[in-house]
C-alpha cells in the first residue's frame, strides 16, 4: 500500500512519473502551463535563444501576459512588450494577451480556464502561486527556469514539506480571505514558511468564496512559501465548471499524511487586519492602528482586483466622497471584472465618489506606473506588498489591507475600519 501523501506531494508525483514522492526529493516534472510576463518573459526569451531553443514545447501551454507596464509607460517597457509580441507571434502562441484582452496574469488564467484542479504551474513571477487556490501546484521560478520549461515542458523542483492551516469558526463582516492570509503572515512571519507547502484548510476556508482562497493563496508566497493550496471542493468545481479548457484531476491530501506542523486559527471574532511598513508580517487588528492619515488608496491587483473586492469596496464607498486630498485608483484586474463592473454600476459608483478607474494593469502595485508614490507619501492598498520603495519613493509608506478598509480610509482620509464611518 503507498504510503499517506499529502495534496502537494500527489500532484507532484503525478507529474513526475511516480507513485510517491518524499519531501525533500529532486524531480524532474512535466509542467502543464510555463507563464511568463513583460518583465521576466524578455529574460526568459533571452536564455531560450541562447540555449538554441527553436521551438517551444506546446504553443497551448506557453502562457505570456504583458500587463506589468502596461499599457506601456515609457520607452523601456515599450520594447519589453515588444519582445514579449513578436516571440508570441513567431511561436504561435495560443495565450498571449495585451491591450484590450490583457488582464493581471493571476486573476486572468483561472478566468479563462487555462489553470486547473491538480495542474502543475511555473511562472516566472512569484505570485503564481495564486492558483494553488484551485487545488494545484503552482509556484513561481527564475526566467532560466522558465525557458528550460519552455523548451522542455518539464521543471526541476524539490518537493516541499507541507505545513497544515486549519481556519475554524464564523468570519465577521468586513472580514475576508486577505485578512486571514494576513493574519497567518502575522502569526508565522516572511519566513516562517520558507520553501513549504501551505495547506490551507478548515471550516471557515470551505465558507470563503474562490475570490478569497484566490487572496490566500496569493500571498503565501509572503510567509516564503513554494506554494499555498486549497484543496478542490463544490466552491472549486464550480468555479472551474465550463471554464477548464483542458481535463483537470482532483487531489487531497490523505489523512494520515504528514506535515512539518500544523497550526489552528479562530476566526470568528477576527476583525479586519492591516499590514504596517515595511512588511507585510507587522499586522496589526485594524482598531489598534491609531490615527494614520493617507494621500492615497489602491484597490486592485492579482491580490484583490477581482469582481468580489470591487462590490465591497463599492457597497463601502456608495453616496459617499473621497476624502479631500486623497487619491483613490480603482483598478479591475481583467476586462471581463471591467465590464461586469461597468455593467453592474459599480463603476459609477467609485466615479461618483471621487475615483481614477484604471484600465486592467498590475500598475503602481510594483511602483510601475498608475500611482506612484512621492516622497513621504502613505498608502493603502489591497496588494501584497509593502517593503521600503515597493510603490514609489523609498520615503513613501504602504499599508496593506482589504478592499473595504481600503475604500472606508479612502472616505475617512486616515485608516479606519468600514464601521468607523
Amino acid at each position: 500500500m503507498a504510503k499517506p501523501q499529502t495534496i502537494t506531494q500527489k500532484i507532484l508525483a503525478a507529474h513526475a512519473g511516480k507513485e510517491y514522492v518524499e519531501p525533500g526529493e529532486l524531480i524532474l516534472a512535466r509542467v502543464d502551463i510555463a507563464l511568463g510576463n513583460d518583465i521576466t518573459a524578455p529574460l526568459a526569451i533571452r536564455a531560450f535563444q541562447e540555449a538554441g531553443g527553436k521551438q517551444v514545447f506546446d504553443k497551448e501551454r506557453v502562457v505570456l501576459v504583458s500587463d506589468h507596464f502596461a499599457p506601456n509607460k515609457d520607452i523601456p517597457s515599450a520594447i519589453q512588450c515588444q519582445t514579449v509580441r513578436q516571440f508570441a507571434r513567431s511561436q504561435g502562441l495560443t495565450h498571449f494577451y495585451e491591450g484590450g484582452e490583457m488582464g493581471v496574469e493571476h486573476a486572468l488564467l483561472p478566468e479563462k480556464g487555462i489553470v486547473g484542479p491538480g495542474d502543475l504551474i511555473v511562472g516566472a513571477d512569484s505570485h503564481t502561486c495564486t492558483y494553488g487556490a484551485l487545488g494545484a501546484f503552482a509556484s513561481g521560478v527564475g526566467s532560466t527556469d522558465l525557458a528550460a520549461a519552455m523548451i522542455t515542458g518539464e521543471c526541476w523542483l524539490k518537493v516541499p514539506e507541507s505545513i497544515r492551516l486549519v481556519y475554524n469558526g464564523q468570519r465577521r463582516a468586513w472580514v475576508t480571505g486577505k485578512d486571514l492570509i494576513l493574519m497567518t503572515i502575522g502569526d508565522l512571519g516572511v519566513d516562517g514558511a520558507n520553501y513549504l507547502a501551505m495547506e490551507f484548510t478548515g471550516e471557515a476556508i470551505g465558507r470563503l468564496s474562490m475570490a478569497g482562497r484566490f487572496s490566500m493563496a496569493n500571498m503565501a508566497v509572503e510567509a516564503g512559501a513554494k506554494n499555498g493550496i486549497i484543496a478542490p471542493d463544490a466552491i472549486t468545481l464550480e468555479y472551474v465548471k465550463g471554464r477548464a479548457l483542458r481535463p483537470y484531476a482532483v487531489f487531497e491530501s490523505d489523512p494520515q499524511a504528514e506535515y512539518l506542523f500544523e497550526k489552528t486559527y479562530e476566526v470568528s471574532g477576527l476583525e479586519p487586519q492591516v499590514a504596517c511598513p515595511p512588511s507585510p508580517e507587522n499586522v496589526v487588528p485594524v482598531s489598534e492602528l491609531g490615527l494614520i492619515p493617507i494621500d492615497q488608496a489602491v484597490i486592485g491587483s492579482c491580490t484583490n482586483g477581482r469582481l468580489e473586492d470591487l462590490r465591497l469596496a463599492a457597497l463601502v464607498l456608495e453616496g459617499r466622497k473621497v476624502a479631500p486630498g486623497v487619491r483613490l485608483i480603482v483598478i479591475p484586474a481583467t476586462p471581463l471584472i471591467y465590464r461586469q463592473a461597468l455593467d453592474e454600476g459599480l463603476l459609477a459608483v467609485f466615479m461618483d465618489a471621487g475615483a481614477v478607474i484604471s484600465p486592467p494593469t498590475c500598475g503602481p502595485c510594483l511602483g510601475g506606473h498608475m500611482g506612484v508614490l512621492a516622497p513621504g507619501e502613505v498608502a493603502i492598498a489591497t496588494t501584497n506588498r509593502n517593503f521600503t520603495g515597493r510603490m514609489g519613493h523609498p520615503q513613501s509608506k504602504v499599508y496593506l489591507a482589504n478592499p473595504a478598509v481600503t475604500a472606508a480610509s479612502a472616505v475617512a482620509g486616515r485608516i479606519c475600519a468600514p464601521e468607523d464611518l
